[in-house]
């Protein structure tokens, strides 16, 4: 029999995040040496990652960082829930973090290939990978730099982490109406943050939309630019952040409310997990 007790499996499982049967067959086939059998696990851990490679890594979190006018948020993912709200995911999306903010990667890209403790992050993914038995990547970062940047992270669900981040670059004094539009972001999902960065093929496509549907409906044709003018406004006030209604009070657009607390926004970004 193997020399190795049951604490010895219990610290290499907390190590290495390997199931108990993964464990045990290890410390046989290193007759109880531990380094060894740390060695056996990764090997056959990093193996099975191209078998996972075409699964579904839509569970995972969101996290973020802000220092001063720099904000960077990234989506880390795994494959189920379980592992989203464990421990040592929690420690690995930590690590990427970190990376991001000092490399001043704004894509997953460039957030992969940079280096953690010697290794790039694409090794440490796989390396966790292996350990956990699930899939994991990096599938967006985003930055936002302003005068001023707030965050602001959402559970959908109370045992889970974050699933939602947003980040909202400003310029102004009322910290607490910036914080308040990031919360609307996360709720609202605005596409752009001013009419001007919606194309004009896609206002041309709406208008022409609407027409065709104020037709179909019978409208008169007097009738029709009141219409369509207001169902491409319609369009606006859904996707357009300043132009939507504001989360804590309908009766006020978000740009009205962030010039009347004296708030100009600057930039924003939002991720889902998943989406």
């Amino acid at each position: 029999m193997a020399n190795y007790t049951a604490a010895d499996i219990k610290a290499l499982r907390e190590a290495t995040g390997a199931g108990m049967m993964d464990v045990k067959k290890a410390l046989d086939e290193a007759e109880g040496d531990k380094a060894k059998a740390t060695e056996i696990l990764r090997v056959k851990g990093l193996k099975g990652v191209t078998k996972r490679e075409g699964r579904s890594a839509s569970n995972g979190l969101v996290t973020a960082h802000v220092d001063g006018g720099v904000g960077t948020l990234v989506e880390v993912n795994c494959e189920t829930d379980f592992v989203a709200k464990g421990e040592k995911f929690g420690e690995l999306a930590a690590k990427v973090l970190d990376a991001a903010v000092t490399s001043g990667a704004s894509d997953a890209d460039t957030l992969l290939a940079t280096e953690v403790e010697g290794k790039s992050v694409k090794t440490l993914l796989d390396e966790a990978s292996a350990g956990i038995g699930e899939k994991m990547e990096i599938r967006r970062v985003a930055r936002v730099e302003a005068p001023k940047v707030v965050s602001y992270l959402h559970k959908t669900s109370p045992d889970l982490p974050p699933q939602i981040g947003v980040l909202f670059g400003y310029e102004g004094d009322d910290d607490s109406v910036a914080h308040d539009v990031a919360m609307h972001v996360a709720a609202f999902s605005p596409t752009v943050m001013t009419r001007e960065e919606v194309s004009e093929e896609m206002v041309a496509n709406e208008r022409r939309i609407a027409e065709e549907t104020a037709r179909e409906e019978g409208k008169p044709e007097q009738a029709l630019p009141k219409i369509v003018e207001g169902r491409v406004n319609g369009f606006f006030a859904e996707n357009v952040l300043l132009d939507q209604k504001f989360a804590k009070d309908q009766k006020k657009q978000v740009k009205k409310v962030l010039e009347e607390a004296g708030v100009t926004a600057k930039g924003y970004a939002r991720l889902r997990v998943g989406s």
